[in-house]
């Protein structure tokens, strides 16, 4: 079985949330969403839980950080084109996100990035896959 990763986050606003990652072009895990969290798929292997702040507070002892103005983690999802990237983020924008920063466009690999509703920072990036090479 691959990896899989689970990445969970706090929000305030769960149904805004969950509105905003389906407008981006993510799908909800009914199985796995109630009144406290939510499950977005993000592909086969991602997947984001969104939790209400209480919820959250029930898996640590240390303060949420205010992601608008704290840097807590910063989110980064591979696509498969420049086009890719520029449309998540337009899909994003349209849905509340913001744009902390321009582009970054380095010939062999292009990110952009977005701060979701509560200021978590995803980056989405293409990187040519001739450049990308395994290791040896």
């Amino acid at each position: 079985m691959a990896n899989q990763i689970f990445v969970n986050l706090p929000v305030a606003d769960l149904d805004a949330s969950k509105a905003f990652f389906e407008a981006i072009g993510y799908t909800i895990n009914p199985q796995f969403t109630d009144e406290n969290a939510s499950c977005v798929v993000m592909s086969d292997t991602i997947y984001l839980m969104i939790l209400t702040h209480d919820f959250y507070k029930t898996f640590t002892t240390k303060q949420i950080a205010d992601a608008r103005t704290t840097s807590e983690v910063q989110n980064a999802i591979g696509v498969d084109s420049r086009e890719a990237v520029d449309a998540i983020l337009e899909k994003a924008l349209a849905a509340g996100a913001t744009e902390p920063k321009p582009a970054q466009d380095y010939g062999f690999m292009y990110s952009r990035g977005f701060e979701d509703l509560d200021g978590h920072h995803w980056d989405y990036l293409w990187m040519d896959p001739v450049t990308v090479q395994p290791q040896e």
